[in-house]
């Protein structure tokens, strides 16, 4: 039996998604692997934040491929939050939900309309089809495709990832400034709560808004290695490059960034 994933530990034990299936309780699939996928973090930080202890379970079967991941999730991303013998959720707004309900302290969804309308929308804009974090990787793709000396195993791994994001050249020529608008979007909104004396994106604490910031910035900036050690080659691919991000990417965002991490979520990044 793997070792649950408590609100205090660091680093994670993972369990084989054939012994997970036999399991009740939470059972996150987020891949063991050290790089800082924002939807991945961001999944582990609801949980985290909520105190509701999980397994962690590899993404891949014991033949290395995804079969297994397909047969129980009926798709091949990760992560995926699976209670008891309920349906897989794959998606982030999935999970937000699932979170909610397990533990409704502290609630990161606003109970005011207007509030969780708002907040839902801009959290969409980070996480959604077309947003912050699938603009990104449509970056990187190109990024690597663009790349001569790109050997084909990876190139095929990385046209792959390509289909599943709609991934095109002139996608990924556009992607940067949609990346730029959102994180105007953020900051302007940030600095509207700062005037009105608040520290948090939506009303007056923490919301999923928060930390789904916090974890997407790594797509921008990552945290120093002392406290986020992942993978090294993937460092340089998740530092943005494009003057127009990386000038949206204000200090207020990043220092809020590191503001939630210091104060909500896990220090070092746990992998």
């Amino acid at each position: 039996m793997p070792e649950q994933i408590g609100i205090n530990d660091v680093r994670l034990t993972y369990t084989s998604l054939a012994d997970a299936r036999t399991m009740s309780g939470l059972r996150l699939l987020t891949g063991a692997t050290t790089v800082p996928g924002p939807w991945k973090e961001a999944c582990k930080a609801l949980f985290h934040v909520k105190g509701v202890p999980y397994v962690a379970v590899a993404s891949r079967g014991q033949d290395g491929s995804d079969a297994e991941l397909r047969e129980w999730t009926a798709q091949t991303s990760v992560p995926v939050a699976i209670w008891n013998d309920e349906r897989p959720r794959s998606t982030w707004i999935e999970q937000l939900y699932l979170a909610e309900r397990l533990q409704p302290a502290p609630a990161l969804i606003p109970a005011s309309f207007e509030d969780r309308a708002l907040m839902l929308g801009y959290c969409n804009e980070l996480c959604g089809e077309t947003g912050f974090g699938w603009s990104k990787r449509l970056t990187i793709i190109g990024r690597v495709l663009a790349d001569p000396a790109t050997d084909p195993p990876t190139r095929a791994f990385w046209r792959r990832l390509g289909s599943k994001y709609g991934y095109t050249p002139e996608a990924a020529e556009a992607a940067p400034a949609r990346m730029a608008a959102i994180l105007e979007l953020l900051d302007t909104r940030l600095a509207q709560q700062r005037v009105r004396g608040s520290r948090f994106f939506v009303g007056d604490r923490l919301s999923a808004l928060d930390i789904y910031w916090a974890t997407f910035a790594a797509l921008v900036r990552p945290l120093p290695p002392d406290l986020c050690p992942m993978a090294t080659a993937f460092r340089a691919f998740y530092t943005e490059r494009d003057p127009r991000v990386t000038a949206a990417a204000t200090p207020l965002l990043l220092e809020h960034r590191d503001f939630v991490y210091r104060e909500y979520l896990e220090l070092p990044v746990a992998f």
